[in-house]
């Protein structure tokens, strides 16, 4: 379980393929604190930490997991978002984030809005996940709030700390990234698909 709140960034060193898998190895400032079998949400998936070494650690990404993410166009030297899982008793700063990702979007409009940016992504409306307008949203494992919801697009707006703290700096228009719809949205989504 995580918030969505992102802790630091981390550098891909390297992605070795074993069979259908991915271990990945990633540079973290916080490495150090980490343990084997910990999960850790690398913009937004969560993986299990298999092996340490300085500050290198390394995480495997399964057939399901490249299936549904973005993971398996990640490059060396890539940033990532990293957030460790929450502990019990801490305070819930963004919403309820479970670290599976639902599908994939893509960004196709970037605005500077006077100090802040505004960012709008598209996904495939058919997997019946949807957005609402002033609910939350994970995008690559940040938590936001979305400001404009249509059928198969949201947008949000980024403050500075955000972008300058985030891979949101590195986006473009035609980035994939990783969404995980929120629990309540999901919810009705399921209902409304049950009910059609």
């Amino acid at each position: 379980m995580f918030t969505g709140i992102i802790e630091t960034l981390g550098r891909i060193h390297e992605i070795q393929k074993d069979q259908s898998n991915l271990h990945i190895t990633v540079d973290s400032s916080f490495t150090h604190e980490l343990k084997i079998d910990q999960s850790v949400s690398h913009n937004g998936i969560c993986l299990t930490v298999v092996a340490i070494k300085d500050s290198l650690y390394t995480v495997t990404a399964i057939d399901e997991t490249i299936l549904k993410t973005n993971i398996g166009d990640w490059k060396v030297n890539d940033i990532v978002n990293l957030e460790r899982g929450m502990k019990l008793g801490d305070r819930l700063d963004g919403h309820i984030v479970q670290g599976h990702v639902d599908q994939t979007g893509t960004c196709i409009k970037i605005e500077e809005a006077n100090g802040s940016w505004n960012y709008t992504f598209e996904y495939d409306k058919n997997l019946n996940n949807i957005t609402i307008e002033k609910g939350s949203i994970t995008v690559n494992g940040v938590s936001l709030t979305v400001v404009h919801s249509k059928t198969n697009e949201f947008s949000v707006s980024i403050i500075p700390y955000t972008y300058e703290n985030t891979n949101f700096k590195n986006f473009k228009v035609g980035t994939k990234i990783n969404l995980e719809f929120d629990v309540v949205g999901k919810y009705i989504s399921r209902l409304y698909s049950i009910n059609k």
